[in-house]
């Protein structure tokens, strides 16, 4: 009976702390979303433009880190599943285009509270099956009651051409439990090829749009402030410099 005791008091000893290494994962996507949002906003408010489609996050479930480890023959403790497994917090962030892909990356990189780990652009250099994206490894700081832990999370970015590409492809390698024919593999590369011809074309697109905006914004735009679908009329002496 007191050996039973001991364990179930071990037992919940290990709960806790495990229940407290997931949370650190939870609050660092809950960190990195707030990130992200507030230069959603910056950028709508601002530059009267949204380079983010979409944003998914998601944590990787306990099974899943622990088939990892498994599989990559680290050993099975915390301390050695944070530093070698990255990818526990995971956002997905869908772009617009290929040229707000690097701005934003640049934006998130360049924020002082993080530290940038990896960065991989399979954009530039595809994988051999034509999938594209950029791939970020990120560190952030999380303040817990006690201590301060910093936390690693996978951004990764793309266009919608790729998110739909990367998404079929996931979903044809499920149906033939990964033994895909060589015929579907090949088009598959081709539509992969398809989507970036797509992307650049639609960049071109985006650019000359761009250059028309900016010669056609009237002056009177420049008196007026918009947040949260409230105009405020800015006086003319408030947009002055400022006095020393």
């Amino acid at each position: 009976m007191a050996i039973r005791t001991v364990d179930m008091k071990n037992l919940k000893l290990l709960k806790t702390e495990l229940t407290r290494f997931m949370m650190t994962y939870k609050f660092a996507l809950d960190e990195m979303n707030t990130k992200i949002d507030i230069l959603k906003q910056e950028f709508s408010y601002i530059h009267d433009y949204n380079p983010i489609e979409h944003v998914k996050s998601r944590i990787k479930s306990p099974e899943s880190i622990l088939k990892k480890v498994y599989k990559k023959g680290y050993p099975l403790t915390l301390p050695s599943i944070k530093e070698n497994i990255q990818d526990i917090a995971g956002i997905r962030i869908t772009c617009s285009f290929i040229s707000d892909i690097y701005e934003l990356s640049a934006m998130l990189q360049n924020q002082k509270d993080i530290k940038v780990i990896e960065c991989k652009d399979y954009i530039k250099n595809p994988k051999p099956n034509g999938y594209q994206s950029l791939h970020l490894i990120l560190e952030v700081p999380i303040f817990m009651t006690d201590r301060e832990e910093q936390v690693c999370v996978e951004v990764q970015i793309r266009t919608i051409a790729m998110d739909f590409w990367a998404s079929l492809e996931h979903k044809i390698y499920y149906k033939y439990n990964k033994e895909v024919p060589q015929r579907l593999i090949n088009e598959l590369k081709e539509a992969a090829e398809s989507a970036a011809q797509l992307d650049q074309k639609m960049e071109k697109i985006h650019k000359e749009m761009n250059e028309m905006k900016e010669l056609l914004n009237s002056e009177d735009d420049i008196h007026e402030l918009v947040i949260n679908n409230e105009r405020f009329h800015l006086p003319f002496d408030l947009l002055l410099p400022l006095k020393e």
